[in-house]
């Protein structure tokens, strides 16, 4: 008999004799151990414990049933009559079956999914045998602890509804940002909306993802701004910021959803990619930026980091990005039936010129200036 479970037979026999003890509440979770201690139990042993536990298990208190639980839940000899017991017990011990191991179907997986009782739901999000069925069900209760713990389980895959669900969340919850990105079963382009959030190497990644689905299928791309409204944005972005975001999301087909999520974007990495979309050059967009004159334009290293975001962006890669950032899903188009050369550097609407041109010098000038001011102050 293992040391461990001899002393503490000797010592339940000690408190026994002293008196004080109700030995029902541990000779179960003893019984256990010791069984549990031997590779092949007996039958007539382990028909001996069920028994015991469908006598004890509905008089012993609760804490002392959930530990029961979390020994027995994934025991491959457990008695079935002991099982049954603790499951009649519902609530936090049925939690600890559940959360262990407890054998189940994907009928009684489902169930419980949608079960009133919050910590049964709980206890199965960290399961590795959840249906798409059943974590769809999880991530539509709208809880935030349950969608955490789901993100965090990288045991089960997301089906696609469930992970829209989640990214509409990160949109106005930057927690869940990093738990996505952590999971590696999700695609660059599956996390697209979360760019902003994103490392250099994972946003690279999601721009050579959605490269590749523009040129498989083509978006349809919106006119660009006429020098007239982008006149209007700039002369509106110092004393109205956000009415010049609603303007350049309206712009983009964005709506107020993009608006917000451009205000909210304090980096100014969206509106410089929103920009871009728009079709306006990287000096207008500089432009732009700087008048804002919040906390980005009065950094030289935030505006040389959106200057470089814009000439590595093409238009309509960065019209797809903003429509999963801001929560539009891009419209497709399919590729147009004449040829064209993939390098024709006109452009076309179904092709856009493989780059952009500004010109020379113009974009430096700004830069060059706004660090002499600086320098300055």
């Amino acid at each position: 008999m293992p040391s461990r479970i001899s002393a503490e037979i000797a010592q339940l026999a000690r408190l026994a004799r002293d008196g004080g003890l109700d030995l029902s509440q541990v000779s179960l979770r003893v019984k256990a151990d010791l069984l549990m201690s031997t590779p092949s139990p007996a039958p007539d042993d382990l028909a001996a414990f069920g028994e015991m536990a469908a006598t004890l298990v509905p008089g012993i208190d609760e804490a002392t049933a959930v530990i029961l639980a979390r020994k027995i839940a994934g025991w491959r000899h457990a008695p079935a009559r002991a099982v049954a017991a603790l499951r009649a017990r519902g609530g936090a011990v049925l939690a600890a079956l559940i959360q262990h191991g407890l054998p189940l179907g994907e009928a009684e997986i489902e169930g419980l999914a949608g079960s009133s009782d919050g910590r049964l739901p709980a206890a199965l999000a960290e399961r590795a045998d959840l249906t798409a069925t059943a974590v769809l069900i999880l991530v539509e209760r709208g809880e935030r602890a349950l969608d955490f713990a789901l993100m965090g389980n990288t045991a089960i895959a997301l089906p696609r509804a469930a992970l829209d669900l989640l990214l509409a969340r990160a949109r106005l919850d930057a927690g869940y940002a990093q738990p996505l990105l952590a999971r590696r079963d999700l695609s660059s382009a599956e996390i697209a909306p979360l760019f902003l959030s994103a490392g250099p190497e994972r946003r690279q990644a999601i721009l050579d993802s959605l490269a590749a689905l523009e040129a498989l299928s083509p978006t349809e791309r919106r006119p660009a701004v006429s020098a007239e409204a982008l006149a209007g944005w700039l002369a509106t972005a110092p004393d109205d910021r956000a009415g010049a975001f609603e303007a350049l999301a309206r712009h983009l087909g964005g709506g107020p959803a993009l608006a917000s999520a451009l205000e909210a974007d304090v980096s100014r990495d969206l509106t410089a990619l929103a920009l871009t979309a728009a079709g306006a050059s990287v000096e207008d967009a500089t432009r732009f930026l700087i008048r804002l004159g919040d906390e980005a334009a009065h950094s030289v290293d935030r505006i040389f980091a959106v200057v470089a975001l814009m000439r590595s962006v093409r238009p309509a890669i960065a019209q797809r990005l903003v429509a999963q950032i801001g929560g539009t899903a891009p419209v497709a188009t399919l590729r147009k039936g004449q040829h064209q050369p993939a390098m024709d550097p006109s452009g076309t609407p179904a092709r856009q010129s493989p780059a952009r041109t500004e010109p020379a010098g113009s974009t430096s000038e700004i830069l060059r200036k706004i660090g002499a001011k600086r320098d300055g102050a």
